[in-house]
């Protein structure tokens, strides 16, 4: 049974920083590639960031290229998303997802077989 538990969330200004944490367990040292999606109240999730099983290939969305940044420690267990620069449109709940392994880093939810119970970023102005 994979689980995933994200934390590192709050209320930050913007232009602030935070770094969200997912803490996995089960199968998914080395074995699946991890991503963050964030959901805005009412809408769809949205792709946020993605690192392959290694750490050595990630993936961001447009909207975070160059302010956020995606790693993992596989002795841990641990995927981190370091977000810079934090704008008002960043405010969502954000979660952390894990695929069952494969070579691509998918961008749509529906690849992901495992999610965390997401946690709260708000960015004021």
């Amino acid at each position: 049974q994979v689980q995933l538990l994200e934390s590192g969330g709050g209320l930050v200004q913007a232009g602030g920083s935070l770094r969200l944490s997912c803490a996995t367990s089960g199968r998914t040292r080395g074995t699946a590639n991890v991503a963050w999606f964030r959901v805005d109240p009412g809408k769809d999730r949205k792709f946020v960031a993605a690192i392959n099983r290694s750490g050595g290939s990630t993936k961001f969305a447009d909207s975070v290229k160059g302010r956020f940044t995606i790693s993992r420690d596989n002795a841990r267990d641990m995927v981190y998303l370091q977000m810079n620069s934090l704008k008002l449109e960043d405010t969502a709940r954000y979660y952390c997802a894990a695929d069952q392994g494969g070579y691509h880093l998918y961008v749509l939810p529906q690849y992901y077989a495992y999610w965390g119970q997401g946690t709260q970023v708000t960015v004021s102005s």
